[in-house]
């Protein structure tokens, strides 16, 4: 690798840190070899740890000259990547900061945060630490030349993409949802409750369910053979019970598809069909700076 931080000078975001990453290393390969990038980028170690409150964290002087990278040693191999590019992210953003006299000490809470809702910079940085995992274990452009070629959305493809990133099924899961052509989002059911939704952020209609809800009684998750680890057919699914409707606008076509996992966890694809307007560029008319923050702005819903 030839990447050094002295490329990254000047990116502050987990955006920009990933866009100069893939500049200065254009013949990046899948897997992206996470530890070594991180070798690279000044982390001297990475230490598995036997703990039961932490899943990972980061030791680093003040002038983040290096570090050492600290992961729970019981972690599978697509968390544990997750968890490196976490706190390799907390390394190269120096504005992160730990709380006074500590190393960084992240949670499996801290490993699902996905939005800063109590405004907390705390949180925030967790938030942008996951961003920059997400984004380097699955870098857009390589991301979108694999699902390109697999045709139409099936569940089965997010087990072949966590596969070939070696990422979890939920964190392939939020970037199929992100980065697919169609309109579809991804539901994390765990024992017929809603955990996480994740969707494409522009042109899927508004969700009427929400975290903690009950996954609606009609839907596949109930109906559908139940097998372990083998995605369902595709079905027709009743608009109204996932979709918020208006009396301007007619619901679209939804289709549903079941994907039952251990210990009660399901993940559900909703895939609304395409209607006329709705392949307008919401992002036409906005400047550079605009779309950049939209962007951003994007990875925190």
């Amino acid at each position: 690798m030839l990447v050094t931080r002295m490329d990254l000078d000047g990116a502050g975001s987990p955006m920009a840190l990933v866009g100069k990453i893939l500049k200065a290393e254009p013949g990046l390969s899948v897997p992206i070899p996470i530890e070594e990038l991180a070798h690279q980028l000044d982390i001297e170690e990475i230490r598995d740890m036997t703990t039961e409150g932490f899943e990972g964290g980061l030791i680093t002087d003040g002038p983040r000259s290096s570090g050492f990278i600290l992961v729970n040693a019981a972690t599978r191999q697509g968390r544990r990547r997750f968890t490196i590019g976490h706190e390799l992210g907390h390394f190269l953003m120096t504005h992160h900061k730990p709380p006074p006299g500590q190393p960084f000490q992240c949670s499996r809470e801290d490993m699902r945060r996905w939005t800063d809702k109590e405004k907390s910079a705390a949180i925030k940085m967790e938030v942008e630490a996951n961003e920059f995992s997400s984004l380097i274990l699955m870098p857009p452009p390589l991301w979108r030349a694999r699902a390109s070629k697999l045709g139409d959305p099936n569940l089965a493809q997010i087990v072949a993409l966590a596969k070939d990133f070696q990422v979890s099924k939920e964190a392939a899961a939020r970037a199929y949802a992100q980065y697919h052509e169609e309109s579809i989002a991804i539901v994390v059911a765990k024992d017929g409750v809603i955990e996480k939704i994740y969707r494409k952020p522009a042109g899927f209609p508004t969700i009427c369910v929400r975290s903690g809800d009950q996954v609606p009684k009609p839907s596949l998750l109930f109906r559908a053979v139940k097998q372990l680890n083998h995605p369902s057919e595709i079905g027709e699914a009743k608009a109204e019970l996932w979709l918020e409707s208006d009396r301007w606008r007619t619901l679209p076509p939804l289709y549903e598809q079941v994907f039952h996992q251990q210990d009660g966890y399901a993940l559900i694809m909703l895939w609304a069909e395409a209607q006329q307007g709705d392949d307008e560029d919401p992002e036409e008319d906005m400047t550079s700076k605009q779309r950049l923050a939209r962007r951003q702005e994007q990875w925190r819903t």
